[in-house]
């Protein structure tokens, strides 16, 4: 997620594309019409930020296709794509490293999307298949997402009300007290402040996963918002953005450098504006709240996305090991072979493998039958005419018989010795 939103930082703007797209039009012409006319039907459905990231992926791919001779979409063969996959292996990343799998993932996955469509549309230019396979894709890394501990956000806040430019203090605000995305702050409309009841909310507008939310507003925010329209209303109804001023609407990029800026002047090392929603959902989760209520506070669609926080919820996690400190302290307080421990220190397992250390062994596993109750089926497997055995068996009957004769069972005895002949008898 932190990769695609700084690749999404890094888009050329839209003069600089169609500058890039003419270029390319002069040696594949035929390859830009077909990507041009996916890109336009993209339009029709998709968020426009996820048609700029396939724009960006698409030049690229024209691009390395124009230098390898390769001039029709359905020219391209799966040796092509084999090729790519060690161009882009070779590419650098994002901080001068190889492009991270993340990247390759990403582009690969987008490039399959493209093949799929045409051939599910079913376009003249589509290839015969789709030579990018599932397994082509890198796998998925599960990696947490990074937070601020609170001593650090602590350090991030206290130097954003220090700031001398009033915005500073209102981005770095708002992206902690509500966990809203970069692109969803800067979205915010002139009148998204609403008062419901005696309580202030914030309307986020349809962003990234196509849904819109309302977040309650903290105390302190709701002055700075009011003393921030109070100053800047001539903007902010121009503009019809909330976060407007004299320098026009805040940009992402904008979000990204006040983040980055204030970090710096509170001593910390590099964070984004991501971490701050990652940083609140951290902090709730640690406080109890429950992962539903973070999800409508984040605009999660699913669950699943909302319960990765519960893996770095560090304080559940050291609350559930306090819980059981004080037992594991007793085993390792216990002292000398007289020491009694509490009941409590058995756990489930372990008093039912106590139970079944007294149960009688068969040759397919336990008997947990009381000892105080009869069975008048006992060694019923053993005297069946079906049961058969061999020499495989003999160390099995060996510790069975033995087993009978400490328990007194006579007969029980009496039978395994007779199988344990038979067993042995087999091998000559």
């Amino acid at each position: 997620m932190t990769a695609n939103l700084a690749r999404l930082e890094e888009l050329p703007p839209s003069n600089e594309c169609e500058r890039q797209w003419g270029d390319l039009a002069v040696s594949v012409p035929a390859i830009v019409l077909t990507m041009r006319r996916y890109l336009t039907q993209l339009d029709t459905f998709l968020a426009p930020r996820s048609v700029a990231m396939a724009d960006q992926t698409l030049r690229q791919f024209a691009r390395w296709l124009a230098a390898n001779d390769v001039t029709t979409v359905s020219d391209i063969t799966r040796r092509n794509i084999e090729d790519y996959k060690v161009h882009l292996v070779a590419q650098p990343g994002i901080h001068g490293q190889s492009m991270a799998k993340s990247s390759q993932r990403h582009r690969l996955g987008m490039i399959r999307s493209f093949f799929e469509r045409l051939i599910e549309w079913d376009w003249p230019e589509a290839p015969r298949r789709n030579p990018i396979f599932h397994g082509d894709l890198p796998g998925r890394t599960d990696s947490l997402p990074k937070f601020l501990d609170d001593q650090t956000a602590a350090k991030l806040m206290a130097a954003a009300r220090k700031h001398r430019i009033p915005r500073y203090r209102l981005v770095i605000e708002m992206l902690a007290r509500t966990g809203l995305r970069a692109s969803e702050l800067c979205e915010l409309d002139a009148d998204a402040v609403t008062l419901i009841g005696d309580a202030y909310w914030l309307r986020v507008p349809v962003g990234k996963l196509r849904n819109d939310r309302f977040i309650p507003l903290h105390a302190d925010l709701v002055v700075l918002l009011a003393k921030w329209t109070a100053d800047n209303s001539e903007y902010i109804r121009a503009q019809h953005r909330l976060l407007a001023d004299e320098h026009s609407p805040i940009e992402r990029r904008t979000v990204h450098r006040i983040v980055a800026s204030t970090a710096k002047r509170a001593g910390l090392g590099n964070v984004h504006p991501h971490q701050l929603r990652h940083t609140l959902a951290t902090q709730a989760i640690n406080r109890g709240m429950r992962l539903e209520a973070i999800a409508a506070l984040l605009g999660h669609r699913s669950m699943e996305m909302t319960l990765i926080y519960a893996r770095i919820a560090d304080r559940v996690v050291g609350d559930e090991y306090a819980a059981v400190s004080d037992q594991i302290d007793a085993l390792y307080k216990a002292a000398g072979d007289d020491a009694v421990l509490p009941a409590e220190i058995e756990t489930a397992a372990m008093t039912r493998l106590r139970k079944e250390s007294h149960a009688r062994m068969l040759g397919n596993g336990l008997c947990t039958r009381p000892v105080e109750l009869e069975c008048r089926m006992e060694s019923a497997c053993e005297t069946c005419a079906y049961f058969k055995t061999g020499p495989e068996f003999v160390p099995v009957l060996l510790r069975q018989r033995d087993h009978a004769r400490e328990q007194g069972q006579t007969e029980r005895f009496t039978l395994f010795e007779g199988l344990v002949i038979r067993a042995k008898g087999a091998t000559t």
